[in-house]
């Protein structure tokens, strides 16, 4: 049995899956991780007495009580992996020094991760694991388009373009193997990616999550001035300067009602209808650059939580693209079909449901099981 933990930094998801098996024999979701943890079991609410624990390793500790089985190996979902890590790793003490080393750049959710990974050691001592690196799949990129502009003894220190949500844009990658593919990772944390024929070329968040697409909280891009100004002539600090741009910002901030886009799409008020509008807009207009990069597109994907369940985003995000050859059916985007072009459309569109956890135990059983390294990816549906 594989066990797939993703932390979040407020949340921990848990899955077991066979090996061959595409749907998983078990999985658990908490969330509210250090105020009042909320648990799903197998998409069902766990009324019962929850766990204890206000921690990531205490709660990991009390879904593993409850685990139907044991597991022979065990895969993370790890934030970063900086420049060092492409590809999936087994986890040894080097692997655990890097990601320590590492927390600076991802300390919402790197030290969750390095707890799970603990947590597994002292449960199952001596249990294979690997570590699945959020930033790894932009690994591909061409050197330039992680390149910064700045002083190359700073470029030649690491701060680059890395990259995230990459774990997302590689299960999208698994359906649609083949041709330009700009894909939509869309929730409270967004992002885009451009996809050629399997590979990363380029995306919209860079040396950390806070850059590219208006988010839930989360600024995204802004003059580099701007921040400047903030310091400067207004008198923030650096640590309420990253406050406003991570946690006050966003929808939330330039709606002042909620980060949610549902209760934003349920509300009268102009601001929540604006806040929208430049949400859709922001995405639009860093699509077309990642369309650019592709030099044409062919297959449109959305998915996470916005994307997914959000017909009013996709209508305007694809209303944008009409210039590079989408046409969107209005009625099964309401109904929130798989497929949304219409029959004309030279591009498809498509709603891939995100799946991190499937994605991370395809990972592991291709590592670790190497000799066989095809037999989950079987039931991979291709896309078309």
């Amino acid at each position: 049995m594989i066990l797939v933990l993703n932390a979040g930094s407020s949340s921990l998801r848990c899955a077991l899956f066979r090996p061959g098996e595409p749907v998983p024999a078990w999985r658990a979701h908490v969330s509210d991780i250090g105020k009042a943890p909320r648990v799903s079991i197998d998409g069902e609410a766990d009324d019962g007495a929850g766990p204890p624990a206000r921690d990531h390793a205490g709660v990991a500790r009390w879904l593993f009580a409850r685990l139907p089985a044991p597991p022979s190996v065990a895969g993370h979902r790890v934030v970063h992996g900086g420049l060092r890590y492409a590809a999936p790793a087994r986890v040894d003490a080097e692997v655990v020094g890097a990601l320590e080393r590492l927390v600076p750049l991802a300390p919402a959710h790197q030290p969750q991760a390095l707890a799970c990974l603990r947590e597994v050691e002292a449960t199952w001592p001596g249990l294979p694991q690997v570590a699945c690196f959020d930033t790894a799949f932009h690994r591909s990129q061409d050197r330039l388009a992680q390149l910064y502009p700045l002083p190359r003894d700073l470029l030649d220190a690491g701060l680059v373009r890395f990259g995230f949500h990459g774990l997302s844009y590689a299960h999208v990658a698994r359906s649609y193997p083949q041709g330009r593919v700009l894909a939509a990772h869309l929730g409270h944390g967004a992002s885009l990616c451009a996809i050629r024929d399997g590979r990363s070329v380029a995306t919209t968040m860079g040396f950390t999550t806070l850059d590219g697409l208006m988010m839930g909280t989360r600024s995204g891009a802004v003059d580099p001035g701007l921040v400047l100004h903030l310091i400067r002539e207004r008198g923030l600090s650096p640590g309420a300067v990253s406050t406003l741009l991570n946690e006050r910002s966003g929808l939330l901030g330039v709606s002042g009602i909620s980060d949610d886009v549902r209760d934003l799409e349920a509300s009268d008020d102009p601001s929540a209808r604006e806040a929208l509008d430049l949400f859709v807009y922001r995405i639009v207009r860093e699509a077309g650059s990642l369309v650019a990069a592709l030099g044409g597109l062919d297959v449109l994907v959305f998915t996470g939580g916005i994307g997914e369940h959000s017909a009013r985003v996709r209508a305007g995000v694809c209303a944008g693209l009409v210039f590079a050859g989408i046409a969107l059916d209005e009625a099964a985007n309401r109904a929130g079909r798989a497929s949304l072009g219409t029959p004309a459309t030279r591009v498809l569109v498509r709603i891939a449901p995100a799946d991190e956890e499937r994605e991370i135990a395809l990972s592991v059983a291709d590592l670790v099981d190497e000799a066989a390294p095809s037999r989950m990816r079987l039931d991979v549906p291709q896309g078309g």
